[in-house]
C-alpha cells in the first residue's frame, strides 16, 4: 500500500499501533489495525492512484465558504489530503500540513483537504478549533465520483504541474515526509 521504503512503512505501522493502543488501552495486532482502518469507509475502498496517472479535478465548495477552482490548479503543484476530525493519525499529520501550506502556499503550492466526516459541522469545527487555514472541502457524492477516496486515512496525494500523480501515500506521514513535498514545487 505504501510507496515508502520498508523502514518508513514499519515505523508508520508501529506509530499507528501505539496511538491506537493509547486511545483504546489495548495492544492491536496488524489485523485489528487494518480492520479499524477499513471501518472508516462505508463503500468499497479505492486503491491509491498510481504515480503517473492523470488526476482530473472539479470545483469544490470549501468549508470556509470559498471555492476551490479546478482551473486555477492547472499547471500548479496540488496536494490532496483526505482527513477526518475523528482520525488520530490525521490529528498527528494535520499540523505538518498546515506548516507546509504556511511555508509554500504563497510560492505556488496549492492544497485541497477533503474531510470525510459524516457531518460538515464536525469538519468546520475541527478546522476552526485548531486554527487550520489550508483549503478544505467536504466529501460529497459528486466529489467522490471524480476524486474517490483511496483506502486508508489520512491519504496524501501530490498532483504535479502536468496533472499527473507524482506521490501517493496512505497512512500518516511523518514531519520530514510532509516537508519533502516541497521538492515538487
Amino acid at each position: 500500500m505504501s510507496r515508502q521504503p520498508p523502514h518508513k512503512a514499519s515505523r508508520r505501522h508501529a506509530l499507528r499501533r501505539s496511538i491506537l493502543r493509547g486511545l483504546l488501552g489495548v495492544p492491536l495486532s496488524a489485523t485489528a489495525l487494518l480492520a479499524a482502518e477499513a471501518a472508516s469507509s462505508t463503500r468499497a475502498p479505492e486503491s491509491l492512484p498510481p504515480v503517473g496517472k492523470h488526476l482530473p479535478l472539479v470545483d469544490v465548495a470549501l468549508l470556509d465558504g470559498g471555492t476551490f477552482r479546478a482551473a486555477k490548479a492547472e499547471g500548479q503543484v496540488l496536494v490532496l489530503y483526505w482527513w477526518a476530525s475523528w482520525c488520530p493519525f490525521c490529528a498527528a499529520q494535520s499540523p505538518h500540513m498546515q506548516k507546509l501550506w504556511d511555508a509554500h502556499g504563497e510560492r505556488g503550492l496549492m492544497m485541497l483537504g477533503i474531510s470525510i466526516d459524516k457531518r460538515i459541522e464536525d469538519a468546520r469545527r475541527y478546522m476552526s478549533q485548531r486554527g487550520y487555514t489550508f483549503p478544505s472541502g467536504f466529501n460529497s457524492p459528486a466529489l467522490e465520483r471524480v476524486l474517490p477516496k483511496p483506502r486508508g486515512l489520512p491519504v496524501t496525494c501530490v498532483r504535479g504541474r502536468d496533472g499527473r500523480i507524482v506521490m501517493a501515500e496512505a497512512g500518516q506521514l511523518f514531519p520530514e515526509d510532509v516537508a519533502e513535498i516541497a521538492r515538487f514545487l
